[in-house]
């Protein structure tokens, strides 16, 4: 088994609702090696980020709880660790990015505050020694005037501009892994082309690990080395970059890169949408969550939910089919 910076096993989140139980991430098991970024793709409501909230204990109790699992990190479980021990990681060794910047700073402090208080707090850094710091994060993140910004609010800063903010926060302890939930989402195409080479260049400059939460297959194309893909709470399928986007396996991988255009096919070809809508996941499912929206189901995917196995060249793929005969797997 390679060697992880941080593995993850059999995860499993719920949040308890007037309705009932939602069973919101199922079994997620996954690894991140040093210096490499993980792209988690899926649509909205798959878990992805309810997956890397739990790791980091971000997941409000009540309503949510993480009722199995481990997050192996440096030797110690992440999921037992207390609140107080957990917060010493958050932040100085494992960051997060979230989706909009402008929700996740406070409007009513100056941007130099949000950036030295992580730094005083993790690092025993003085004022002083903090506000150098965060003039020489901001400039890192490619803000001109940093020393001069420190003292602006919130609302004074472009949408991209607090994008490059919430980078800068996340990387001032020089974190060992960087989580990124959809940090472009609100952004235009310009701006997000720009974040994601800052992210690159950061990443080979600083050598951490990245895990790129996205619904958007085109934006981890060129930044991710590995994919996993989910549905329902599931890992669908993981693989390398080149070898998913080649020989994709799970009809849900398939029907997302049907959605997207492509500029390396010969003749236009009609983009297509998956039929239905995401499971809710009331009960958890003794079935393929999949199996209403796919055209390849048989009678095994409505009795069982297929287990993640390997199909060669680190390949892992659930489903009962091979989608490219259309004939069950043996």
């Amino acid at each position: 088994m390679p060697d992880y910076l941080l593995d993850v096993q059999k995860l499993e989140t719920t949040f308890k609702t007037p309705e009932g139980t939602i069973h919101a991430v199922n079994g997620v098991s996954f690894g991140l090696k040093e210096g490499e970024t993980l792209g988690v793709v899926g649509e909205s409501g798959c878990g992805k980020s309810v997956t890397m909230l739990s790791i980091l204990g971000l997941v409000p109790n009540p309503p949510g709880e993480i009722v199995a699992g481990s997050a192996s990190f440096a030797g110690q479980d992440l999921l037992q660790m207390s609140s107080s021990e957990i917060r010493h990681v958050r932040g100085s060794q494992i960051s997060m990015i979230f989706q909009d910047p402008m929700t996740s700073l406070n409007p009513v402090l100056t941007i130099g505050r949000q950036l030295e208080e992580p730094l005083m707090l993790h690092l025993n850094m003085t004022k002083k020694q903090a506000e150098d710091r965060a003039a020489e994060l901001l400039t890192m993140v490619g803000i001109p005037n940093a020393r001069e910004r420190l003292k602006d609010y919130p609302h004074q800063y472009s949408g991209g501009m607090r994008q490059r903010v919430m980078i800068a926060m996340a990387l001032s302890c020089s974190p060992q892994i960087l989580i990124a939930d959809e940090p472009t989402t609100a952004l235009d195409v310009t701006i997000q082309a720009q974040i994601v080479d800052l992210v690159k260049r950061l990443r080979q400059e600083l050598g951490m690990a990245i895990v790129w939460i996205t619904h958007d297959l085109g934006v981890v194309a060129g930044l991710a080395q590995r994919m996993l893909v989910m549905y329902g709470g599931y890992v669908v399928e993981e693989a390398e970059v080149g070898e998913l986007y080649a020989n994709p396996q799970h009809p849900y991988t398939l029907g997302l890169l049907n959605s997207i255009p492509r500029l390396d096919q010969k003749e236009g070809k009609k983009l297509s949408s998956i039929e239905g809508l995401p499971p809710v996941l009331y009960e958890k499912p003794t079935a393929c969550p999949f199996a209403p929206r796919c055209k390849w189901a048989i009678d095994r995917c409505w009795a069982e939910n297929p287990p993640l196995e390997d199909i060669g060249n680190g390949h892992r793929v659930a489903c009962w089919v091979d989608t490219k005969t259309g004939r069950a797997r043996s």
